[in-house]
């Protein structure tokens, strides 16, 4: 079996690979790219068919996949992601209004849902609740899986934040439905993983041949994770016949997601209190906050991912020492909204103050500026050597 998910593994990764030239190269011949403004943190414009690129990675391992467990078992799976993946490239070119993406997302979760791969019915014993019903657990699924894709599409404004972050959550439900003997679960897993990792290398280190995912390739991202979170919290999920008592299985989720989930609710609670549409575009995420700090892409990547994997870290030790799923869940909210809402709102004062505090954090910040040591630029000119 270890075989087996390292041939998924490398099909993946050096599919991805492979293609990734021509797709930059697509990109650029056609202009498809991600113009600079003043929103966006970009100096030039970048091509944007990452996801692409990506995504041909992802059904060339599925080809494989497709012979150990049967191919009908993926079909509506891969048409979902399929069909996220073509809106969001089409957002990408032709900018489509919000309204009419948030319509095709709640229309594709839907034929996710209906198409055999079940919905959120179960809390698995969170405050005393188990099976809900289905005029309850299906909204639940639509309303939960459109935040989730829209908080994974908005933090992809750093290089190698979104798919770095990505990896992270795939290889936490990998390592997860492995355990739980969820054989498709765990090839996505497997799959996605090495599909991202080129293009993470390319998006992080890269000069010429730097590319972002787009909408196409964030909003493909995040209905995967949204896959992997219905597969756990369905009734049915395999993880509920291996988990002891007190696993909490939201907590766990809620852990994997919390930096993205909680930086999504502060920024869309803040444009609402405003007067302001939830989707309008602004400059208050955290990234933004760790940028005036003098955070380097790489830098903030880093600082994000790590807050979340502190996170997760500390829910695994509340699990592992008994605690209840409540005081689980308790733990990850509160880490959650310190890590984004109290972070964020404690970088404002001191960027208004501009005391000792801020001038800390900027020094740790202008160290994160790697751009130009020798081993940044080795990474840089082997990855752009054919572009």
């Amino acid at each position: 079996m270890e075989i087996y998910y390292l041939v998924l593994f490398l099909s993946a990764m050096l599919s991805t690979w492979w293609i990734f030239r021509h797709i930059h190269k697509i990109a650029i011949l056609k202009n498809i790219t991600d113009n600079p403004d003043a929103r966006k943190l970009q100096k030039v414009p970048v091509p944007c068919l990452g996801g692409v690129a990506v995504f041909f990675g992802i059904i060339m391992a599925l080809l494989i996949a497709g012979v150990e467990f049967e191919a009908s078992k993926m079909f509506t799976i891969v048409c979902a992601f399929t069909l996220m993946l073509y809106i969001g490239t089409m957002d990408d070119i032709l900018s489509l209004s919000p309204l009419f993406r948030l319509f095709m997302e709640v229309l594709i979760l839907s034929l996710l849902i209906y198409g055999g791969s079940g919905y959120i019915d179960d809390f698995h014993g969170l405050w005393g609740i188990y099976s809900i019903p289905d005029w309850i657990a299906v909204p639940l699924t639509i309303f939960a899986c459109v935040g989730i894709i829209n908080a994974i599409n908005l933090i992809d404004g750093v290089n190698g934040l979104c798919s770095g972050y990505c990896i992270m959550a795939c290889i936490a439900f990998g390592v997860v439905a492995i355990w739980s003997g969820d054989q498709k679960s765990a090839s996505f897993a497997t799959i996605f993983t090495g599909a991202l990792i080129p293009f993470f290398l390319h998006n992080v280190f890269g000069k010429k041949s730097k590319m972002f995912l787009g909408d196409g390739g964030s909003l493909l991202m995040g209905t995967i994770i949204a896959y992997f979170i219905i597969s756990m919290l369905k009734s049915d999920s395999q993880l509920s016949f291996v988990a002891n008592g007190n696993f909490g299985f939201i907590p766990f989720v809620l852990a994997v997601l919390a930096i993205p989930v909680f930086d999504t609710l502060r920024v869309m609670t803040s444009r609402m209190l405003r007067g302001t549409s939830p989707f309008s575009p602004d400059k208050t995420h955290l990234h933004h906050m760790l940028f005036r700090l003098h955070f380097s892409h790489i830098g903030t990547t880093l600082t994000e991912i790590l807050s979340n994997m502190l996170i997760f870290v500390v829910w695994f030790a509340c699990w592992h020492l008994g605690a209840s799923v409540e005081v689980q869940l308790y733990a990850v909210v509160s880490l959650g909204f310190l890590a984004t809402f109290g972070f964020y709102w404690y970088g404002m004062s001191l960027e208004k103050h501009q005391g000792r505090g801020w001038r800390i954090l900027t020094r740790i910040g202008d160290r994160t500026h790697v751009g130009h040591t020798k081993w940044f630029g080795r990474c840089t000119r082997l990855l752009d050597r054919k572009y």
